[in-house]
């Protein structure tokens, strides 16, 4: 996922009225309702707009697509789509089932995801999520790199009847059915284009939640819709979420129970969570790794033998050391570019990254020397500092990037005030020096951890890294007839990786939370999300 910024959001008609309880909210939140953590989310909630976990959260609950990823293994399962079929990995025929409305009462039809998804990949209505669908037949039309679209549908999509559409990607991609179970590729009603800012006020899906209200900086509720058709109906009443700029207030509150569900545990509080908590403690594996990006447009990076030095630094830091001490094994240190979430069938294999992960000062200074050294003698660490603790633990990659190189002002620390200069000084391309990077998965497959971050020209390839070899393997694995051929190709892209560094991984991220006695049957998904249609309340 494209980032987890939080931003400001216009209040929808009906006000909740909430008694102040630390940052976040407080009072009553009704019978059988579920009281959760929460930030507001960057943007007015659109499908293919949102592309940050918390708004993420509330439009998992509101809307379901074609497929939907299973809450335990991840796997893509067919929600609406009652079949997807195709004989060449690149014209498909998609079946919606039939019986299934919106929350207003429409009938979701084939023409509900064609319009969704045209409106979604035309360069005029500015969504965040376009790029979601540049592999259907003529996105270059609708969406065309920095100029003005010369049509206003894509042409590979098709309405056949209400319950059949096709869909022509403009290549091969055989695991392209599996990545519609991500929001982006969710219906709309008719509402949405009859009156968009209606809509946006308040939000009309097909989910087993509705929105009831929401108030910027309070709360939103959503409540329980009795006519869901869907198997996965909602266990609960609701789920108000409560917004905490503090995730300490929010574990206060958890333990003093005016709230049910607190699924950010600060760091300072790792250490105490599972003696506070016990069994009420969850601390899972998720589909999030976090990375050191090397500025690749920056000569004194890419060039000739460089990658000595990326590697070498790579070697330079001691992730176990890094993960057991700060994170308290919230953290995995990573050995590849995807995740374990994925699991074998999504493509993960453990240890891709080869001796490259491995902490080995020796090595490491070798190979930096043989490199060239550093740029200048000296590097830079960069991240935002206002959320999460990447202070302390880039103070701790420096630090055993020094005590490698035995020089205690080699590796420093740049840190940005917020995450939005952050963001910009990284979209500009004004950083010459290693920065942060962290990704999770929009949905399970490794291609979603390889393509966006590392193929050339990728719309989240921010070191702008280029390899025809590493684009070559990427293009066969998605032209592949089966997956497991696919996931070898990928494999075999991240060796390239392995042998490059243009990104150094650090560690994959657990998902982490804790619950009061007052709810059961708390589980995260493999995106670290709860399943809030799982959870009972009494």
């Amino acid at each position: 996922m494209r980032g987890a910024a939080r931003a400001q959001w216009a209040a929808c008609g009906l006000s909740v009225v909430l008694v102040a309880s630390g940052c976040g909210g407080g009072g009553g939140a009704g019978k059988g309702v579920v009281r959760a953590s929460w930030g507001d989310p960057q943007n007015q909630l659109e499908p293919a707009n949102t592309n940050e976990v918390q708004g993420g959260k509330v439009l998992d609950m509101i809307f379901r697509g074609l497929k939907r990823y299973d809450p335990k293994s991840g796997a893509a399962e067919n929600m609406l789509a009652e079949k997807i079929e195709t004989t060449d990995q690149q014209n498909f025929t998609v079946t919606v089932k039939d019986g299934w409305t919106f929350s207003n009462g429409e009938k979701v039809t084939a023409k509900s995801f064609v319009d969704a998804w045209n409106y979604a990949a035309l360069v005029d209505n500015k969504q965040k999520n376009a790029p979601f669908f540049e592999y259907v037949d003529g996105y270059d039309k609708v969406h065309p790199a920095g100029g003005t679209a010369s049509a206003k549908t894509l042409s590979g999509l098709a309405v056949k009847d209400d319950r059949t559409f096709t869909v022509k990607l403009r290549t091969k991609f055989s695991t392209w059915p599996d990545t519609l179970g991500y929001t982006a590729y969710a219906p709309l009603p008719r509402a949405f284009f009859d009156d968009h800012a209606a809509w946006l006020k308040k939000p009309v899906g097909n989910g087993p939640y509705v929105i009831d209200s929401y108030t910027k900086g309070s709360a939103m509720r959503l409540r329980k819709w009795d006519g869901y058709p869907g198997e996965d109906k909602a266990r609960n009443n609701g789920v108000e979420l409560r917004v905490y700029t503090d995730n300490n207030t929010a574990y206060t509150d958890l333990q003093a129970g005016n709230l049910d569900l607190a699924d950010d545990i600060p760091s300072a509080q790792l250490k105490n969570v599972k003696k506070d908590l016990g069994d009420r403690y969850i601390n899972q594996p998720a589909g999030i790794v976090q990375t050191v990006v090397f500025p690749m447009y920056d000569k004194n990076w890419s060039g000739e033998g460089r990658e000595k030095v990326r590697r070498g630094l790579s070697m330079a830091i001691n992730r176990e050391q890094i993960t057991e001490q700060i994170y308290h094994r919230t953290r995995t240190p990573a050995t590849d570019w995807t995740s374990p979430a994925l699991g074998d069938k999504g493509g993960y294999k453990a240890g891709l990254c080869g001796d490259a992960c491995d902490y080995d000062p020796a090595t490491a200074k070798r190979l930096i020397e043989e490199g060239g050294g550093l740029p200048g003698g000296r590097i830079t660490l960069t991240s935002n500092v206002d959320t999460g603790s990447h202070r302390v633990w880039m103070d701790a990659v420096c630090n055993s990037i020094n005590n490698t190189l035995g020089n205690d002002k080699a590796c420093t620390v740049n840190p940005v005030g917020t995450f939005a200069d952050f963001r910009n000084q990284i979209s500009e391309h004004r950083l010459t020096n290693p920065f942060r990077s962290g990704w999770q998965m929009d949905y399970p497959l490794a291609q979603n951890f390889l393509q966006p971050l590392y193929y050339s020209g990728a719309s989240s390839n921010y070191g702008k890294f280029s390899d025809p070899e590493f684009d070559k393997l990427v293009d066969e694995a998605n032209a592949e007839s089966s997956q497991d051929k696919a996931n070898a190709k990928f494999q075999d892209a991240e060796q390239i990786l392995a042998e490059q560094m243009p990104a150094i991984p650090l560690w994959y991220q657990n998902g982490s939370a804790g619950f009061s006695p007052q709810i059961s049957d708390v589980t995260l998904n493999p995106f670290s999300v709860p399943v809030y249609e799982q959870i009972k309340v009494g």
